[in-house]
């Protein structure tokens, strides 16, 4: 059986997936090396949480990854894309302890933290191994023996290093201050972790008696009531004539009766608002926190950790903070002080993680203190050390540096990097102490916190006994989940140690993410990637589209409008999946896919959608283009060329391969990836399938033309694969694989070259200008427009498909030179018995009484049609076409006779111009003739 013949009738994406990722595997093609001498290309993976299967905006991302690191492979780089995986605190932590709940009506508490961690890392090994499973299925080209998790021991070390030197530096600091507050699961929360909704709510205004006037109430109007029993001052605006005179003195809080201030302030309140005055709150609310701290007011807290009020809150004490609200509104109504409650819709924020309503909450929290780091990550962007593309979301990194807040990085949970500080429970320990008993150790560090305890950071773990008779207590909390992402593209190559995968691979090259994380992730990158290592992490940040329905909806479990990459996969294809994701992969902020619900063989129901039908299509007419090639490979010879002497058909294909090839590559250096998608589907299916194999047909039949056709048919088909196989891997080796049974050795214009074992490791294809060749891409497009009008003339006239007619050509001497050589083609192409080309003034340029013409820029297309035609129906075709003719005239005279755009268009614009005029003028006396 010959080698082609092997190759079934249609594409099989399983059976390709299941046979070559292993040979990828087996041979090592995706490990990078240190030793080599190749310039390193470095992507590491964005780390996928651990928490659940990959969705959609995974498989987008991590196909442009694999198709970036593919391409740079190809081109000779030492490419490294190394994989790994997050341990996602807050929400693996969450979805566990959720877990646990429903199925054990258990608490955390319940476990204790050894037992829970114990069960959330079980989790994590069930949950990485699908993940990771998942990206070999979609043919990711990851260094798989460089795999990395955030809890392993290579980046706790990086975690516990970079803690030190940050705390060593002054950089991290204990404190009260205002945090996010999850209440269900009991930790502080960052602000990109909260979503916003609109809730129905109301706004309560409340009488505030003047402490020594009662008859005198202030009318104050909030949307919580229930944090009024934690006011320390009422405000008003210094300008406010209505109250200058009240400023300095008191007023009672209602309910609990405690005599607080009213201060003025002109950045909280708004005399235009409401009544003018405004409730402060500090210890609840991020406004009211900072007017506190500039009028030096008292923090009064009244939330325990997990949402109920505390003993701050007098008689509401241990009471829900829902039912403190009902209580509060109850009691001011019964003692007249409720004055109105109008209905309002409020903006609350909601936890991503457990769905809670968020509290302000005055929590000691530990921090990083972000002016100067953030302003070097700035500098970073301004000055092009990194790119962001597009360019539009350097603004959100930016702006949110811009503010410079403070980053609370501690998380009251138990699964994470726990935070290496220990202090002493004896409060009277003194610096003399700790001297002693520690000395001039450089793997520990101390200083005091703002209430007055030695805070002992180190980094070894120090046991409870390490300070003589004393005790110390390691701090319970762990870090947020972004500061061990924060170190990802330096700790998974070995840093702190200098290591020969750190000396070559950072900094990397690229990061491809999506914008929501923009702010969480990649600027704290770049300023951890700046203060370990004096550099930047990467040079380039891609930021692809966010995938939702056709409702422009998110796409999420709850909504029920997922789609599983591997669905996708089973249903057809990954390289169906990756050729459609990176076709849709446009600079577009939002990418909208309609979703739509199939069964599978198996019987499950999955979501899916019409698109990637669509882009199944593509990788099954290159398999059966690429098949018929084969099957004309048979005896194939591999001898050079000279591409000069070949039939113009081949000159053109090669002309047309160079620039797609250089479009390709553009396209890529851009980060352009539909762009990509698009021009590599127009030119195989276009120029390639529709054209170029039609073309060389007979050629391949006959004895003494088959040897070159074959040749250059080899060569194209080869390039075609390197091309496509960043985007379409298993296809592309399917093809590779077979080719290289036929031809083994094989060129494309230059010397004869044998072909690489397999396509992942094949040499990216490098035109020069001289594979250009105009003068072919000419002759053929003149044959394709005389084809594709032939074709069009007898479909509109409803030729009989078996009917054979000779058509007529006329065009000028030179032209019809370029004619003549195609003309057999153009007979075999339109299903003419013969073609006859002719100048104008050939006495043979008589045309039919009864024929369909076409007049096209250089030629006119007669088709005879004696005894086929209908000829009024031709007369008002021809009417048509003389009224269209007119139409684009009157267009274009109308902007030459436009003194105003002769003169200041470009030259070459208006000369443009003036052709086209000149054309449509010939073409309009070709069909007024006709008609006469």
């Amino acid at each position: 059986m010959s080698a082609a013949a092997e190759l079934p009738k249609q594409y099989d994406p399983r059976a390709a997936q299941e046979r070559w990722y292993p040979f990828w595997l087996e041979q090592g093609y995706f490990q990078a090396d240190p030793a080599s001498s190749k310039p390193p290309y470095v992507i590491v993976i964005p780390p996928p949480n651990v928490t659940g299967a990959l969705h959609l905006g995974h498989a987008l991302n991590n196909t442009i990854q694999d198709i970036l690191i593919r391409w740079r492979r190809a081109q000779g780089y030492d490419a490294l894309w190394l994989p790994g995986t997050d341990h996602a605190g807050i929400a693996t932590q969450a979805v566990v302890e959720k877990r646990l709940f429903q199925e054990e009506k258990k608490t955390r508490h319940d476990l204790g933290r050894d037992e829970l961690v114990r069960r959330i890392w079980a989790w994590k090994e069930e949950y990485e191994a699908r993940i990771l499973n998942q990206l070999q299925r979609m043919g990711c080209s990851c260094d798989w023996s460089r795999t990395r998790f955030t809890l392993d021991e290579q980046c706790a070390r990086a975690v516990r290093v970079a803690f030190f030197r940050l705390f060593e530096a002054g950089l991290i600091y204990r404190g009260k201050r205002l945090v996010n507050w999850d209440t269900h699961l009991q930790t502080a929360v960052a602000d990109d972790e909260i979503t916003y909704s609109e809730v129905q709510s109301s706004i309560w205004t409340i009488a505030y008696p003047l402490a020594d006037d009662p008859t005198t109430r202030l009318q104050v109007a909030t949307t919580r009531p229930e944090t009024m029993l934690g006011d320390t001052a009422v405000a008003v605006h210094p300008e406010d004539e209505r109250y200058r005179h009240l400023i300095g003195r008191s007023v009672r809080l209602p309910l609990l009766g405690r005599t607080i201030p009213i201060i003025a302030d002109g950045l909280l309140v708004d005399p235009s608002f409401g009544t003018g005055v405004v409730k402060v709150t500090p210890a609840h609310d991020p406004n009211d926190y900072q007017t506190g701290l500039r009028h030096n007011l008292p923090m009064i807290n009244l939330l325990n950790p997990d949402g109920t009020s505390n003993t701050q809150a007098g008689p509401y004490a241990g009471l829900p903070w829902a039912e403190v609200r009902k209580r509060v509104v109850a009691d001011l109504e019964a003692q007249g002080l409720l004055v109105a409650v109008q209905p309002h819709l409020n903006r609350v924020g909601f936890s991503d993680r457990s769905a809670t309503p968020i509290e302000p909450y005055l929590s000691d929290q530990w921090f990083v203190a972000m002016s100067d780091l953030a302003q070097r990550a700035m500098d970073a962007v301004t000055s092009g050390q990194v790119r962001f593309h597009p360019e539009r979301y350097a603004k959100s990194y930016l702006d949110w540096l811009g503010e410079k807040r403070d980053w609370c990085i501690s998380r009251q949970l138990w699964w994470g990097h726990r935070i290496p500080i220990w202090t002493c429970d004896q409060p009277d320990v003194t610096e003399e102490e700790l001297r002693a008993a520690f000395g001039e150790r450089s793997n520990l560090r101390w200083h005091q916190g703002e209430d007055g305890r030695w805070l002992i950071c180190a980094l070894e773990d120090l046991s409870p006994d390490a300070l003589p008779g004393r005790t110390l207590t390691q701090d319970p909390d762990v870090l947020d989940t972004w500061f061990s992402s924060a170190l990802w593209p330096h700790s998974t190559l070995g840093w702190p140690e200098a290591t020969e995968d750190l000396k070559k691979y950072y900094p990397t090259s690229v990061l491809s993410t999506a914008r929501d994380i923009i702010t969480l992730w990649v600027a704290r990158m770049v300023m951890f990637g700046q203060f370990n290592l004096n550099e930047v992490p990467f040079r380039d940040v891609y930021i692809h589209p966010v995938i939702q329905d056709g409702q422009g909806r998110r796409m999420s479990k709850s909504l029920g409008n997922g789609i599983d990459p591997v669905d996708v996969i089973e249903l057809y294809g990954a390289d169906a999946l990756r050729f459609t994701l990176a076709s849709s992969a446009t600079e577009t902020q939002d990418l909208r896919m309609p979703v739509e619900q199939v069964q599978l063989p198996d019987g499950r129901k999955v979501n899916t959608s019409e698109r990637f039908e669509q882009g199944r299509t593509f990788p099954n007419k290159f398999w059966n283009a690429a098949r018929f090639a084969l099957m004309n490979l048979e005896g194939h010879q591999a001898l050079e060329y000279d591409r000069a002497s070949l039939p113009v058909e081949d000159r053109w294909i090669l002309s047309l391969l160079a620039r797609a090839s250089r479009t390709i590559t553009a396209d890529l250096e851009a980060f352009r990836f539909a762009e990509m998608a698009k021009t590599t589907r127009d030119f195989i299916w276009g120029d390639f399938c529709d054209w170029y194999l039609e073309l060389v047909k007979g050629r391949l039949r006959n004895p003494e033309t088959r040897p070159t056709a074959q040749r250059v048919l080899a060569g194209v088909l080869d390039q075609l694969c390197r091309l496509i196989q960043p985007m379409m891997p298993f296809v592309a080796e399917q093809v590779w694989q077979a080719l290289g049974n036929l031809a083994p050795e094989r060129s494309w214009g230059g010397p004869t070259t044998r072909a690489a074992a397999s396509v992942c490791v094949a040499p990216w294809p490098e035109w020069t200008e001289e594979a250009i060749d105009p003068a072919a891409e000419a002759v053929v497009e003149r044959w394709r427009e005389v084809i594709r009008t032939l074709r069009h003339l007898r479909s509109e006239r409803e030729v009989p498909e078996a009917a054979k007619i000779a058509p007529v050509l006329i065009a000028s001497a030179s032209v019809a030179v370029d004619l003549e050589r195609g003309r057999s083609l153009i007979a075999a192409l339109t299903n003419a018995s013969d073609v006859m080309i002719v100048t104008p003034d050939s006495p043979h340029a008589v045309k039919p009484k009864e024929a369909a013409v076409a007049v096209l820029a250089e030629i006119e297309v007669v088709l005879p049609l004696e005894g086929l035609i209908d000829r009024e129906a031709e007369r008002q075709r021809q009417l048509k076409t003389l009224a269209d003719l007119d139409k684009q005239l009157q267009a274009i005279r109308a902007k030459l006779n436009n003194a105003g755009f002769v003169e200041r268009a470009p030259a070459n614009v208006v000369q443009a111009q003036r052709d086209r005029e000149a054309e449509l003028l010939a073409r309009k006396a070709a069909v007024e003739a006709l008609l006469k």
